[in-house]
């Protein structure tokens, strides 16, 4: 091959090399192009239908003021916005398993994993009513800010003892009241392939209300969104598992810390399964 190589003159080898590297070059721009094209599409569907959902949500919120306190009506607004997000995404993909363990009369303390800002938007395919205790620079957010205040979510100052008191509290009087409450107890987005620190509050609380801790685990949502950039360019295979609820009834008051490893294990579980099964299908 190289004596072959050597007989080719030396300018047809500089000119292949030359048309092969703008072929290259062409082929890459192009992508570049499409991945534009394709992510201002993306943001400007999620910025069209989340004025349409705050559009409906705030519509409700005043026609149903008397009737729907909880903004039950407001809150479901937010089903078929996440399934369009989610439909239109060419990005992204989402299997949705569990959702047999839910019992939609029960009320719970909802545990998930957080991965990513796309973890909002998945969650929303449980077709659960709840309430957010959710970071409070979301509610300073336009229009989703605006749609968490609308449907009564629950805001949460991090390091403030105050308005942690305060949401505390606020969670408990939802629980009272037939409404379960979600909590990403890791406090922030997972920036490695394991889980944060669990913090305590969602493991007392349900101790506390005697409620049943419904755990959530959310996978392969990482790079859902692009950090750093605009441009959507991984594609996704999301999964969002609804776990077996786990009674608190045979726990004491004090034993949250036992409540919240059982739960951890759970999740870390159901992740580990879904790595070998992504490993699998590869």
């Amino acid at each position: 091959m190289a004596k072959i190589l050597r007989r080719i003159p030396f300018s047809y080898r500089c000119s292949w090399v030359l048309n092969e590297h703008a072929t290259l070059m062409e082929k890459n721009s192009l992508i570049k192009v499409k991945d534009m094209i394709v992510s201002l599409a993306i943001w400007s569907a999620f910025i069209g239908l989340t004025i349409l959902v705050f559009l409906a949500m705030s519509s409700f919120a005043l026609l149903l003021y008397s009737f729907d306190k909880k903004r039950k009506v407001a809150h479901a607004q937010c089903y078929w916005w996440a399934s369009s997000l989610i439909r239109l995404n060419p990005y992204w993909k989402l299997r949705v398993r569990g959702l047999e363990n839910i019992d939609r009369n029960q009320t719970y303390v909802i545990v998930a994993n957080h991965q990513s800002l796309a973890d909002i938007i998945v969650l929303y395919k449980t077709k659960m009513q709840f309430k957010w205790v959710a970071k409070d620079v979301l509610f300073k957010l336009p229009l989703v800010g605006w749609c968490l205040k609308i449907a009564k979510h629950i805001q949460l100052s991090r390091g403030n003892y105050s308005s942690i008191k305060k949401s505390y509290h606020e969670a408990e009087e939802w629980l009272r009241n037939g409404i379960s409450v979600l909590f990403f107890p890791e406090g922030t987005r997972s920036t490695t392939e394991q889980m944060n620190k669990f913090q305590n509050g969602a493991f007392k609380l349900a101790l506390q209300e005697k409620k049943p801790i419904l755990p959530i685990a959310i996978n392969g949502t990482r790079d859902a969104i692009p950090k750093g950039d605009w441009l959507f360019k991984t594609k996704v295979l999301g999964t969002l598992h609804v776990l077996k609820p786990i009674d608190t009834c045979c726990f004491e008051v004090h034993e949250f810390n036992r409540l919240k490893n059982i739960v951890r294990l759970e999740l870390e579980k159901e992740e580990t399964l879904n790595e070998r099964s992504t490993i699998l299908t590869h």
